[in-house]
């Protein structure tokens, strides 16, 4: 049975149930346990803190996690990142007052900065070769300057509302970080194979979600035109019309792409176009 960990409670914890159920892999009763067998698929679920995730992954209880990265590289153990998840996305960034606008960095020497990230944080501040001392708080670390216990904090930012909230703001990002997918070095030919089966699983649920399915009725004369938009996962599927003149043309396109495929499709004499979701794509 493959062991997989998973937050107990946090940001993470519902997107990665979300995931294992979009794989097919049923969760019952959700997080209300500790230890629990999937569903439809040869796992046990582990409900953990998020920072005990890499650290049980290393010592074999677990065989994989599901993570932030910004934890990987926090706890720095022998784990390894074997697929990125594309949700959870966050930064690790230093905020500083804003009445310390415009600073230069060299004048980050001599400040006390609050983190949670003490490693990251001081491997950063060798890199570029800057004297601050570090000072260790778990959480409210947006705080930190308010009461004078820091001069800067080092913390997780996504939208930025708690900084603002806390009249800071974000001066230098350290790391950008997603949930990952983190693995043991040492898993048995069996476990492998399961973790395998999960990824093909996730890696088809992840391309559905970057691609749309695209059908649209064009005339015979702008097929060639249109199918230059429309490269589709291997080329345009192309269905005669009862029309005279016409086709039906299917394919997929990528969601970075959308807006100004659709526009130029429209252009070439496309019409009744519809965008249709995927729910997987496997090649």
């Amino acid at each position: 049975m493959l062991r997989i960990a998973v937050q107990k409670s946090g940001r993470l914890s519902e997107d990665s149930l979300k995931l294992l159920k979009e794989c097919g892999i049923g969760v019952p009763n959700g997080n209300n346990q500790l230890k629990i067998k999937a569903e439809n698929f040869d796992a046990e679920i582990l409900f953990l803190r998020d920072d005990d995730i890499p650290e049980y992954v290393q010592d074999g209880v677990a065989d994989i996690g599901f993570v932030g990265e910004n934890v990987v590289l926090e706890k720095n153990k022998a784990t390894e990142i074997v697929e990125r998840l594309g949700y959870g996305k966050c930064r690790l960034s230093i905020a500083l007052p804003k009445t310390r606008k415009k600073i230069e960095l060299k004048e980050l020497n001599g400040m006390k900065i609050a983190t949670s990230y003490p490693f990251i944080l001081n491997r950063w501040l060798k890199q570029n070769k800057i004297k601050a001392e570090t000072h260790v708080i778990s959480g409210s670390v947006e705080i930190a300057p308010r009461i004078g216990l820091a001069d800067a904090i080092c913390d997780l930012v996504s939208s930025g509302s708690t900084l603002f909230s806390n009249e800071l703001y974000e001066y230098e990002t350290l790391l950008r970080s997603e949930a990952v997918l983190i693995s043991g070095k040492q898993l048995s030919p069996q476990r492998k194979e399961l973790l395998d089966k999960l990824l093909f699983r996730i890696r088809s649920v992840k391309k559905a979600k970057y691609n749309k399915y695209v059908l649209l009725n064009a005339p015979n004369k702008s097929i060639e035109q249109i199918c230059a938009y429309l490269p589709g996962i291997n080329s345009p599927t192309i269905v005669p019309l009862a029309k005279k003149g016409w086709s039906s043309v299917h394919s997929v396109i990528s969601e970075s792409d959308f807006w100004n495929v659709i526009e130029n499709l429209k252009a070439a004499g496309a019409e009744g176009i519809l965008i249709i979701p995927i729910e997987k794509m496997i090649e």
